[in-house]
């Protein structure tokens, strides 16, 4: 059996003969789950991080850097990996990413101080980086336009299954274990998906298309991406919709826990519930994407995400509690159900050819963000929700007047790179 069969699928011609044999279901499976690696590393200790700070004597503002060390190695490593896939193909990238981040994972539980805890978090997030940006380069390799949104919709349920269990199971092993126990969970994690893709990953990006040159081509190609106009404007909003969503990450174990006094076990609740509103809006926003269009189901992505972000920074000055904070958050991760894969489609449908370096300067763009915006959470101590929400209502605001500006506002000439109406 073909591996993908659509109805705007990839002529066969086009498709190596490796991925003969892999149905489209199998395809999405591995396909989430390669791409599952940010939100498990960064998602499954959320729940430990109070408990991680009190262990290693470290502030929580410290502690939020070994997250913000996680996003930098995800940032440059995709920055790394993507041009490397354009020029060897997409599998032997990710297998040697595989075994990097099994065996850095298993070195953060063996870390004595929150300093080398983040130097290892570094080499874990730049091995997990392989994954991720293969994942969407693939994609972009057997799927074109509105079917390759519908793609990427689908493989956040996947993708959406991460942030779901991975705080429950992390507040699930802190009943045996402590936050050490975690970071060997994941490391068995990566162990599986290594044997995994070893045995069915296929190889989508056929010699004859592959591009090579070396240092100064790699550059080049880079240089070009980002002096294309809406190609920049849309990676600039992918990055900002992610530093919102990445401040909630970060601020809301201080927020949920030390603000408003949840348990560990019952923030893992409510953080799956939210993440359950990541899935069901891309899920949705996959059925109507075909009548409603890309660019239209973004700017009501963030349109959503932006009034969720004032509203939770109002409910907090004036605090009111958890009946607002919640449902801005449910709303917030909602929003970038329908902004991730639809952003996505768009910022990568002209770029067949170099899909790795474009689906890397994305990344960069997105964990970049989030990086930089980790430790602004904590500025304010760890009982305070005013941080968090400032930073996620001011990334949103900033992604749609870039969004207005970039994008809504490029003249006519642009429509073709931007995708036409999809």
């Amino acid at each position: 059996m073909r591996a993908v069969s659509t109805s705007e699928g990839v002529a066969a011609a086009q498709a190596p003969r490796q991925t003969v044999g892999l149905r489209r279901w199998q395809l999405m499976a591995l396909l989430g789950a390669l791409s599952m690696f940010a939100p498990l590393s960064t998602d499954m200790y959320l729940p430990a991080l109070p408990s991680l700070a009190h262990s290693l004597h470290a502030s929580a503002s410290a502690v939020q850097l070994t997250l913000t060390a996680s996003l930098v190695g995800l940032a440059v490593g995709q920055l790394v990996v993507g041009p490397l896939s354009d020029a060897f193909g997409r599998r032997r990238p990710v297998l040697l990413g595989l075994v990097a981040y099994t065996a850095s994972s298993a070195g953060c539980a063996l870390c004595s101080d929150v300093w080398t805890l983040c130097a290892v978090r570094l080499v874990q997030g730049a091995a997990g980086a392989a994954g991720i940006v293969v994942a969407r380069a693939i994609v972009r390799d057997l799927f074109d336009g509105i079917e390759a949104a519908r793609f990427y919709s689908r493989l956040i349920i996947v993708f959406g299954l991460a942030p779901i269990l991975a705080p429950l199971i992390g507040g699930a092993l802190l009943h045996v274990t402590d936050w050490r126990g975690i970071f060997l969970a994941l490391a068995a994690i990566g162990a599986v998906l290594s044997v995994a893709a070893w045995r069915a990953l296929a190889e989508t990006l056929p010699p004859a298309a592959r591009h090579r040159g070396g240092l100064v081509a790699t550059l080049r190609t880079l240089a070009v991406l980002v002096r294309n106009g809406p190609f920049a404007g849309l990676t600039v909003v992918y990055g900002l919709s992610f530093g919102a969503i990445f401040a909630y990450i970060a601020g809301s174990p201080f927020v949920l826990e030390n603000h408003f006094g949840l348990s560990p076990q019952l923030f893992a609740v409510v953080f799956a519930v939210n993440a359950l509103a990541l899935v069901s809006a891309s899920q949705y926003g996959g059925r109507i994407v075909g009548r409603t269009g890309t660019r239209r189901l973004s700017g009501i992505g963030l349109s959503l995400g932006t009034l969720s972000g004032l509203l939770l920074v109002a409910g907090v000055l004036a605090h009111v509690g958890l009946w607002l904070v919640l449902p801005c958050f449910f709303a917030l991760m909602g929003s970038y159900g329908l902004v991730s894969p639809n952003l996505t489609a768009l910022a990568m449908r002209p770029f067949p050819r170099v899909a790795g370096s474009a689906s890397a300067l994305l990344g960069l763009a997105q964990f970049g963000v989030g990086a930089a915006v980790a430790p602004l959470v904590g500025v304010g101590g760890t009982h305070s929700a005013v941080p968090t929400a400032i930073v996620v209502a001011s990334m949103l605001v900033l992604a749609s007047v870039t969004w207005q500006v970039a994008v809504i506002g490029a003249t006519s000439r642009d429509e073709e790179a931007l995708g036409g109406g999809d």
